[in-house]
């Protein structure tokens, strides 16, 4: 079984009331939190087979952890990167997951990295942990400790409960003009973000 988080689904009803699938969704964000997977598939099969993002990330969280249905790498990859081409963040997260890891795809840190960046950037602070560390290593992208501060910083102000410490532990090994510089940029992040209305 692959881990994944088990994300708070309760944003995404929020999108869905306007389009009149909120209740289906409910139903299936209910089942999928009670690990009654067996309804939260029935719910989230028609969401998706509708082409909603919302079902269709639902439907690979299902395949990529083998709730209710067997493991299966190609279903969970298919259900994230239909989710993920219509811009939702948590699955443009999980299929950064995929791609770090080699599940059901070659192994590719720059394949990851554009994923996770795509999902930090909307939010996602498991996705903005993902991107600090990259930068932090250099994998899949130059390595740049402003970069990673900044994220470890902004994935800190949305919550990561781990994020402060890696992100005091890289600070100290930057000079203070660096320092002064990623909290300028998580800074101007985190406005930026506040203003888009998150």
């Amino acid at each position: 079984m692959h881990i994944f988080q088990k994300t708070s689904l309760a944003l995404f009803s929020l999108v869905l009331a306007s389009t009149g699938w909120s209740a289906e969704f409910a139903k299936g964000q209910e089942a999928y939190n009670s690990a009654d997977y067996q309804t939260a598939l029935t719910e989230w099969q028609v969401l998706a087979e509708a082409g909603l993002a919302d079902g269709q990330y639902g439907l690979g969280l299902l395949y990529a952890n083998g709730f209710g249905v067997p493991l299966d790498d190609d279903q969970a990859l298919k259900w994230y990167r239909l989710a993920a081409d219509q811009g939702h963040a948590e699955a443009q997260c999980n299929l950064g997951v995929m791609y770090a890891n080699g599940w059901g795809v070659p192994q590719s840190d720059s394949i990851a990295f554009t994923w996770h960046s795509l999902a930090a950037e909307q939010g996602v602070a498991p996705a903005q942990v993902a991107v600090a560390m990259m930068y932090m290593g250099g994998y899949g992208t130059t390595q740049d400790n402003i970069q990673a501060s900044k994220w470890f910083n902004v994935a800190s102000q949305l919550g990561d409960s781990n994020a402060a410490s890696k992100r005091d532990y890289l600070n100290a090994l930057m000079t203070p003009e660096e320092v002064a510089e990623a909290d300028a940029l998580a800074n101007s992040w985190m406005d930026s973000y506040q203003n888009s209305g998150n």
